[in-house]
């Protein structure tokens, strides 16, 4: 049997700290069991990750330096939906600003999901929508953007490229496309 959200109440709301990218919320619930418990959580902005192709290649910017994890990481196109933002424009701003891939030059964009997963329901509300972006073959991207590493659309190349994607929402975003081809 699964429980209802109701089951749970709020008791106490004793921290809450606002930043432009983050919430952080400390409260005491009470469970369907009476238990009183703090409970932290995170509230952000939803993000994009983006599945980029282009002919029989996968397109992946720079390596990039990434705080979280101290050092310099592979991933595919990425970031924050703004809250005035749909998930396709962002995905098209994310593009052109890690690719320099103008909007005109996406011959396909579509979404892998329609409403999001969630990226770690314990702990935050936010949400991971995965998009693939087909890029015209006649579009020249910029070579000082892109990795040095050339990843073939092939099951070996995926799997080469599986071995060298450090972040898991890279990972599972490339795994859901796989799984959809």
């Amino acid at each position: 049997m699964v429980n209802s959200p109701d089951d749970w109440q709020t008791l106490e709301r004793f921290v809450e700290i606002r930043s432009s990218w983050l919430t952080l919320i400390g409260e005491k619930l009470q469970d369907e069991q009476q238990r009183i418990l703090d409970y932290w959580r995170v509230e952000k902005a939803d993000s994009v990750v983006i599945v980029t192709i282009q002919s029989d290649r996968f397109i992946l910017p720079k390596p990039a330096y990434r705080p979280g994890v101290g050092k310099t990481t592979l991933d595919f196109p990425g970031g924050r939906v703004l809250p005035e933002q749909t998930t396709v424009e962002a995905s098209k701003i994310i593009l052109q600003r890690e690719l320099d891939i103008k909007e005109s030059d996406i011959t396909s964009l579509e979404p892998l999901n329609q409403t999001g997963w969630a990226i770690n329901s314990s702990f935050s509300n936010q949400k991971l929508f995965g998009f693939v972006a087909e890029i015209d073959s006649q579009t020249i991207v910029n070579p000082e953007k892109l990795t040095s590493i050339t990843y073939i659309n092939t099951a070996s190349g995926i799997n080469n490229l599986l071995q060298d994607l450090t972040c898991l929402q890279c990972r599972a975003v490339l795994l859901e496309w796989q799984q959809s081809i």
